[in-house]
C-alpha cells in the first residue's frame, strides 16, 4: 500500500521567536488536526521551527523573484491547498503566489490597497468614508506647499513602512522641514518603489485603537481590539496595548460598519488584516489597513483575553473554512515595552519574574545592542512585560507595577550622524530579518 502525502499548508516567513512561536504552535496544531503538513519558506536556518514544520525550505524571500521561483518549486511536488504570511514585508509576494496557486488569501490588489498608504487613502477617500487631507510627495518644497494648504499640524509618514517608523508630526513650517526629512530617510529601509516619498495629511486628533479581524468572502469578522499606547512625541513609537474582551467598541454599529466598508472598497475579501483606527470628532478615522495579524504581541493578547486563537482563524481562512470569531473568555490583557530614558549601549536588561497578574516577560536585546530613539532609530524596545486582569483599569495597574520592576543598565551613546541611515538592533522587528 502507498502512502499518498498530505496536503500543504504553506507559510512565507515564520517571524521571530519571542514574537511568533505561540502563533506557529497553533497554527501547526490545527493544520494537523485538518490532516495538513505545514512547509515553512523562511529566509534563514531554522533552530525553533523545527518543532513546527514538517518542510522548510531556506531562501532569500525578501528577493521576490527567488520567493515565487521556491514556492513553485514546493507547489510543483506537493499539493498546496492554502497559503500564510505575517510578515510585512512580504504579504505582497505571498498575496501574488496566493493567486497564482488559486489558494484562498488576500489578491494582490487588496494587499497593494492596504500595504501602500497612499493608495489606502485614495481608495477610502473616494469611497466617503471619513479620511483626513492628505497628499503623497516626493520634495520638500512640494511638502511645503501641501502642508500649507492643509493647515498645521500635519503628520509626515513613509508611503509604505510598519511599526511608526518614520511617522512625526509637524507643528510649523520648520518642524515640516525635519519631519519631511525624517520620513524620507527612513523610507530607505522600505521597498524600492517606496523610496524617497513621504505622504502629508491632516494631523486627526483623538485614542488610537487597532482592531485584528478575518475576512471570510468578503465577510467582515472582528476577533479582538485593542486600545494603543503610544509615546516620545512628536513621534508615534507604539509603548504599549491593551485588549478587553468587554471593549464597548466591540458593539460599536459604527466603526464596525466603517471597517467592513473599508476592507470591500480596498478589494480584501480573503485574509486576515489589522486595522489602524483614530476615533475622532468627525467618527472613525482609518490610520491604515495591513493584511497580516498585528504584531506587538497583540494577537497573543486577544487570545489571552478572548480565547479567540489567531492561529486556527489563521488556517481555516487559508484553506476555505469559516472561523469561529467568538468570544470563550472575558479578560483584559496588556503589554508594555520598554525603552531607555536616551540612546544607549546596552550592558544588562533584568526583567521580573513573577508578579501580580504577570503572564511572561523578557528581555528582548542582547548586551551590546545599541537602542536610539527617534528620529535616530525606532522600536528601540529592551524588553517587554504582559499582564492579565478581570478588567482594563486592573491590568494597567498591574503593567505600571510589572514595568517598574525591569532595570535597565546602559552606556550613553552619541548621536547618530548627521545623514545616516538607522539600523534597528537584531530582535525588534517582528521579521527573521
Amino acid at each position: 500500500m502507498t502512502n499518498t502525502p498530505n496536503d500543504v499548508l504553506l507559510a512565507i516567513g515564520s517571524g521571530l521567536k519571542l514574537y511568533r512561536e505561540y502563533l506557529v504552535k497553533s497554527v501547526a496544531a490545527r493544520a494537523r488536526s485538518r490532516g495538513l503538513d505545514l512547509v515553512l519558506l523562511n529566509n534563514i536556518e531554522p533552530t525553533w521551527q523545527h518543532e513546527y514544520f514538517d518542510e522548510i525550505v531556506v531562501a532569500n524571500v525578501f528577493d521576490h523573484q527567488i520567493l515565487a521561483d521556491r514556492a513553485r518549486e514546493i507547489a510543483g511536488r506537493r499539493h498546496v491547498v492554502g497559503l500564510m504570511c505575517w510578515d510585512e514585508p512580504l504579504v505582497q509576494p505571498a498575496a501574488e503566489m496566493a493567486e497564482e496557486l488559486g489558494v484562498p488569501g488576500l489578491s494582490s490588489l487588496g494587499v497593494r490597497g492596504c500595504r501602500d498608504k497612499n493608495r489606502t487613502r485614495q481608495v477610502l477617500t473616494a469611497a466617503g468614508l471619513v479620511q483626513p487631507h492628505f497628499e503623497l510627495t516626493t520634495s520638500l518644497e512640494q511638502a511645503r506647499t501641501v502642508a500649507d494648504r492643509i493647515g498645521y499640524p500635519v503628520v509626515v509618514k513613509p508611503q509604505a513602512l510598519g511599526a511608526s517608523m518614520g511617522v512625526v508630526r509637524a507643528d510649523d513650517r520648520a518642524e515640516l522641514d525635519a519631519a519631511f526629512t525624517t520620513a524620507t530617510s527612513a523610507s530607505a529601509i522600505g521597498d524600492e518603489p517606496f523610496r524617497g516619498t513621504a505622504i502629508v495629511e491632516e494631523y486627526a486628533v483623538g485614542p488610537e485603537i487597532s482592531i485584528d479581524a478575518a475576512v471570510y468572502k468578503g465577510e467582515y469578522l472582528p476577533m479582538f481590539l485593542a486600545r494603543k499606547r503610544t509615546g516620545m512625541e512628536p513621534y508615534f513609537e507604539e509603548v504599549g496595548h491593551l485588549v478587553d474582551a468587554a471593549d464597548p467598541l466591540l458593539e460599536d454599529e459604527v466603526l464596525l460598519d466603517t471597517l467592513a466598508e473599508a476592507h470591500r472598497e480596498l478589494g480584501v475579501e480573503n485574509g486576515i488584516t489589522h486595522t489602524e483606527v483614530r476615533l475622532t470628532a468627525r467618527g472613525p478615522l482609518i490610520i491604515e489597513v495591513n493584511g497580516r495579524l498585528g504584531g506587538d504581541l497583540i494577537p497573543f493578547l486577544g487570545k489571552i483575553a478572548t480565547g479567540i486563537d489567531p492561529g486556527e482563524v489563521l488556517v481555516d481562512v487559508a484553506t476555505g473554512h469559516r472561523p469561529s470569531t467568538t468570544p470563550t473568555q472575558r479578560a483584559a490583557a496588556g503589554i508594555r515595552f520598554g525603552y531607555p530614558e536616551h540612546d544607549c549601549v546596552v550592558r544588562s536588561v533584568t526583567v521580573p519574574e513573577h508578579g501580580p497578574g504577570l503572564v511572561t516577560a523578557a528581555v528582548m536585546v542582547e548586551p551590546g545592542a545599541e537602542l536610539r530613539l527617534p528620529p535616530g532609530g525606532y522600536i528601540a524596545r529592551h524588553s517587554f512585560v504582559v499582564c492579565e486582569a478581570s478588567d482594563s483599569p486592573r491590568c494597567d495597574e498591574l503593567l505600571k507595577a510589572a514595568s517598574a520592576s525591569v532595570e535597565l543598565v546602559g552606556d550613553p551613546l552619541e548621536p547618530l550622524a548627521a545623514g545616516a541611515t538607522f539600523t534597528l538592533p537584531a530582535g525588534l522587528l517582528d521579521a527573521d530579518k
